[in-house]
């Protein structure tokens, strides 16, 4: 069989038929005619530069089937309460699929083939066989995505009726059949591959196990639940060399002596806590993006589902790119490039929290300060430092500021859908940083953890920058 560089070069050198449209045809006049019409069509269109819009038959070659798929991806991760890592788990492999089921519509951009740890050899498009990759990618992406989740019904109809508009923009049969094989040989590649990560073998991986050590992690209320993903670093990265690569120092020694920096850092905890302003609640909840907060009233107990910190990312991600008239690869390409820094993300973050098993403020202030002082957000399940919601914001910032300049200045809606007003932010920056801050006025997280965080993240966004090359000189044509 022949490699992917050799198939790529066989379709740029000698196919002039090739377009970026995404249709792929061997130089026949047989095949050159049945496609003709199709062939022009996208070509007037401006190929895979097509205008966005949320219409509801959009051409072929538009972004706006991706941009379904992935928010309806979000709603079955609501719907079925993953974690923020699991979640982001399932982001980062969908992208992936998406990503290399379409990359042979574009010369100029590289396979992630041994660029993400452990990614071999892909499937191979047929050289004698027409496709249209962007339907390719379509059934990649969702492929995985049912293999991910639990409610694999949930994805199913949806899944059905895209098809079915890509048949109605006047696909053939055979170019949509082709299509969907290829895009199923790429979905099970990456289901192999995601199957050798160690998630499956952590499900049965020690629990945390608590100690009366008051400088520990201790479940917290209303819930009391146990610590989520105690083993994450144990799951293998995309482009980590180690999930301790970016450590942060430890934090501040644990004490109850009011001279003591610990203490310090609570009272300011408490503090802020006190004295939150109309503001602050607001950012609080804009970025809480708990995925299974539990609610008393009275002696009922009940639970709210709401979207994970990865989930508002990719959120942003699609407004980024809609904004930015983003074409499908491009769009493709912020998906990835974001699910792949927030995974990496909550390697990093996790193999601290475990390691130092930092009591929450909510802990220590209830036992130390005041007894009766609640946090202003529901403490999530799992050690303090660093900030979760600080690494993976930063990651995911410093990616999408290589993709779309670190200037661009939108509204992010994403939480509207959740009864909340969305917010204007004039970078990607501007709004980490804000993801970050908003953990204090939660009374969730000691400034350290969110300062740390930051830098933590930011590091694993370079690193995914520098490691993952999407882009490649285009070879000179051959007349």
């Amino acid at each position: 069989m022949s490699s992917y560089w050799d198939w790529q070069r066989k379709l740029h050198l000698t196919n002039p038929s090739f377009t970026r449209s995404g249709i792929y045809t061997m130089n026949t006049p047989l095949k050159k005619a049945l496609l003709a019409g199709l062939i022009f069509c996208f070509t007037c269109l401006g190929g895979c530069q097509t205008k966005l819009g949320n219409n509801d038959q959009p051409q072929a070659n538009s972004p706006e089937y991706l941009h379904r798929s992935v928010k309806k991806l979000t709603d079955v991760i609501i719907h079925d309460i993953f974690s923020p890592p699991v979640a982001a788990r399932i982001y980062a492999y969908t992208s992936v699929a998406a990503y290399e089921a379409l990359v042979p519509a574009y010369p100029n951009r590289r396979s992630l083939i041994n660029q993400l740890n452990g990614l071999t050899a892909v499937a191979v498009p047929d050289g004698d066989k027409t496709y249209h990759f962007p339907l390719a990618s379509a059934c990649a992406y969702l492929t995985v995505a049912k293999k991910l989740i639990f409610s694999e019904d949930r994805l199913v109809s949806f899944e059905t009726e895209l098809y079915k508009e890509f048949e109605k923009s006047g696909l053939s049969s055979e170019v949509v059949q082709n299509s969907l094989a290829y895009g199923q040989k790429v979905a099970q590649h990456v289901i192999d591959w995601s199957a050798k990560d160690n998630y499956k073998q952590s499900r049965s991986f020690p629990k945390y196990t608590l100690t009366n050590e008051k400088s520990k992690w201790q479940p917290t209320p209303p819930g009391y639940m146990e610590a989520i993903e105690p083993n994450w670093s144990k799951i293998r990265s995309f482009v980590l060399d180690s999930a301790s690569v970016f450590a942060p120092p430890p934090p501040a020694a644990y004490s109850v002596s009011p001279q003591s920096e610990f203490y310090k850092l609570a009272q300011e905890v408490y503090k802020a806590g006190s004295k939150l302003t109309k503001e602050h609640e607001e950012i609080a909840r804009f970025w809480d993006c708990n995925p299974f907060a539990v609610n008393l009233q009275g002696h009922v107990m009940f639970a709210t589902k709401k979207i994970t910190p990865g989930g508002h990312w990719m959120g942003i991600a699609c407004i980024a790119s809609k904004q930015s008239r983003a074409d499908l690869m491009r769009a493709t390409e912020a998906y990835l490039y974001t699910s792949l820094a927030i995974f990496d993300g909550f390697i990093s973050c996790w193999d601290e929290k475990y390691r130092s098993q930092l009591v929450r403020p909510e802990s220590y202030i209830n036992e130390v300060i005041d007894p009766q002082w609640v946090p202003f957000l529901q403490t999530p399940p799992f050690p303090e430092y660093t900030s979760g919601h600080s690494v993976i914001s930063a990651a995911a910032a410093t990616v999408l500021a290589e993709l779309y300049g670190d200037q661009l200045a939108y509204q992010d809606t994403t939480e509207v859908r959740f009864g909340l007003p969305p917010r204007n932010f004039s970078s990607f920056e501007q709004a980490a940083n804000e993801a970050s801050i908003s953990r204090l006025y939660g009374g969730i997280h000691y400034m350290p953890a969110i300062m740390e965080g930051q830098v933590q993240g930011r590091k694993v966004g370079e690193l995914v920058k520098a490691r993952v090359q999407t882009r490649r000189p285009s070879p000179a044509v051959v007349q």
